[in-house]
């Protein structure tokens, strides 16, 4: 089958399912009405509620949950073929990942846009609200170390991205005040910085490459013999030194209004993800008109022998681009609080991520058809120069190979996956009179710009669930911003420095083996809660049967195989939070099944009394 056919058909597919069954979902199940009044409205502050236009929510909505999750997950599942990491792709995000997101949107917003750790106490009972809690601190802590890993990864191995990156910010800022303090129009505005931003692109791949290591007065703790005897090398030095900056970066961002920066950037990375990805579909036409698309691996193809079973572990590790028990932290945490019609859940909720499923459509073949155009070297851990081969560039299954098939399951490096569809992504680019160069440096920027915004995200998530853990153990203090965001920075900070598998600096990989599975089985809890709601108010609960059974069997089936492997290799930590996680599942779905015979049109406790917030900000709903 050709590429473009692959392509063709997914998209197609998405488009059906957003119009068939989406639309059954928010007319039939959830009864979306635009008379309902959001919590943006009721309690809005114009710090954490902000009434937001759904285009400008939807750009929010899909860079928070997108990261760098259907990219580096994708990636990976073509270890083992195309074909499977496709089809579960396609069917995971339209009948499970959408649901799940749109799920958890929609029942924040009928909860005073609260996170889906509180609607537990409510729907089902106040023991489950703790043990959710905890396993949502868990996954957010390792999804901020691990994030901070990535950009300072991408930071070090592709200097022509860093620019572009930090000068987002003050443009981001600069669109915030402009549409909120003098009522500009937010569409064009973000027209406008996303023009500036791939101009920054070029600067910072032809004149300003922000290389550490390069740079010995940016390098934290010296070059040379003195950084080698410390324990860093060069390339090391430079991921340390980004994740330092990185973090204190994410305390000051997580704690500013939404409006000033949160809002702006992630509409300006939409904007830019779709000029990417027209880009890139473009290149994907232009490769097969000039007939040098073609796949470079087989459909389903035999990995090495230290890799893990295709199933169940094709789903943990495609994870974000099927679906991901993230996104209902992101629905319930930030996006809710920001919608201002219940109408736009479902373009907001179940679109976002079918959108997100079409990246992941992008980046299998980026990495197993467009990869095969060309590659770069990553011999030594940074992407420099193109390989020669018979006096060209290296192609075709030799591609491959460089990057996949020289490689041990455990052996394969968090920098292939990125480099496999950066440089694929690159090649396709390139078929458009793209130079190479600024190729590379676009779709770096793109992956970077998506993982700060999940990271800026995450860390106010993370700020809300440390807040809740005060309130609900009765430590009132953690409940204050500063005091939440401290804790959620120093922890993730702490892990993300420590010496990892790839050195100082990649602390966050000792715990990433088990966040793939801790991720997905947040996925079936928050089906539980969801379906808990549906069933007390008498709604269709039918279709979350298979969905919410195989995002808790299927992690629970892939913990329970690497609690083995770990216990074999006396990794007594990850084997005690694998079972703690584990403990806290078969807790909450115990009381889930004791629940279950008689909470049916019994509604839950009613909320307080709603108090009135003072409005900070005298300022418009964004974009009018």
């Amino acid at each position: 089958m050709h590429p473009l056919v692959v392509a063709s058909g997914a998209f197609v597919a998405y488009l059906v399912a957003y119009y068939t069954y989406g639309r059954w979902l928010g007319r039939r199940v959830f009864e979306l009405s635009a008379a309902n009044v959001c919590p943006s409205e009721a309690l809005r502050d114009d710090r954490d509620f902000v009434p937001t236009r759904s285009s400008v929510v939807f750009g929010h909505h899909f860079v928070s949950i997108a990261g760098t999750g259907p990219i580096v997950g994708p990636a990976l599942a073509v270890f083992w073929g195309w074909l499977p990491a496709l089809l579960w792709v396609l069917l995971g995000s339209i009948f499970i990942g959408a649901v799940h997101d749109f799920g958890a949107l929609v029942v924040s917003l009928r909860n005073r846009g609260q996170t889906i750790g509180e609607i537990a106490a409510r729907v089902l009972n106040p023991r489950v609200r703790i043990l959710l809690l905890l396993v949502l601190f868990l996954a957010l802590m390792i999804v901020l170390a691990v994030f901070g890993l990535v950009i300072a990864t991408i930071f070090a191995a592709y200097p022509v991205s860093v620019f572009a990156i930090w000068i987002e910010v003050p443009i981001a800022i600069a669109v915030g005040y402009l549409v909120y303090r003098r009522g500009g129009n937010v569409t064009a505005l973000s027209i406008i910085a996303v023009v500036l931003m791939y101009a920054s692109v070029y600067v910072g791949a032809y004149h300003l490459p922000l290389d550490i290591v390069k740079n010995p007065w940016l390098a934290l703790g010296g070059t040379g013999a003195a950084a080698e005897s410390a324990g860093l090398s060069p390339y090391a030095n430079a991921v340390v030194a980004w994740t330092l900056i990185l973090f204190v970066y994410c305390f000051f961002a997580s704690v500013m209004p939404v409006w000033t920066l949160l809002q702006p950037r992630d509409f300006i990375n939409s904007h830019q993800l779709f000029v990417a990805l027209a880009l890139l579909c473009a290149g994907l036409v232009m490769a097969s008109f000039l007939g040098s698309l073609h796949f470079v691996t087989a459909p389903v193809t035999r990995p090495p022998a230290d890799a893990p079973p295709l199933i169940p572990f094709l789903f943990i590790t495609v994870a974000c681009g099927a679906v991901s028990g993230f996104h209902c932290l992101v629905s319930s945490g930030t996006t809710s609080k920001q919608l201002r019609s219940e109408r736009a859940a479902r373009l907001v909720g179940y679109g976002a991520m079918l959108l997100e499923g079409g990246l992941a459509v992008v980046v299998i073949l980026a990495c197993t058809a467009a990869i095969g155009m060309g590659v770069w070297d990553l011999g030594t851990g940074r992407a420099v120069a193109l390989v020669d081969a018979d006096g060209g560039a290296l192609t075709g299954a030799a591609a491959w190979h460089h990057l996949y098939g020289q490689y041990t399951w455990r052996e394969l490096r968090f920098a292939n996956q990125l480099a496999a569809f950066i440089e694929g992504g690159a090649n396709l680019l390139h078929t458009l009179g793209i130079p190479i160069q600024y190729a590379i440096g676009l779709i770096a920027v793109l992956i970077a710009s998506f993982a700060a915004t999940t990271l800026d995200t995450a860390t106010r998530l993370q700020r809300y669930v440390v807040a809740e853990l005060g309130t609900a153990v009765g430590v009132p203090v953690l409940a204050n911003r500063y005091v939440a965001t401290t804790v959620a920075v120093v922890t993730a900070g702490a892990i993300a420095l420590i010496s990892g598998p790839a050195g100082p600096g990649s602390g966050g990989m000792i715990l990433w083996p088990i966040f793939g599975a801790t991720n997905q089985l947040l996925a079936g809890l928050a089906f539980l809660v969801i379906a808990f709601y549906l069933l007390r108010h008498r709604k269709p609960v039918w279709f979350l049967v298979v969905p919410t059974i195989l995002m808790l069997v299927i992690p629970g089936w892939a913990l329970s195989y690497e609690v083995v492997g770990w216990w074999a290799d006396r990794n007594y930590l990850l084997v005690a939070l694998a079972l703690a996680v584990q403990l806290m599942q078969v807790w909450i779905v115990v009381e889930g099944l004791y629940l279950l015979p008689r909470v049916r049109g019994v509604l839950p406790d009613p909320l307080p009394p709603r108090h009135t917030l003072p409005h900070t900000v005298a300022a418009p709903a964004a974009g009018e």
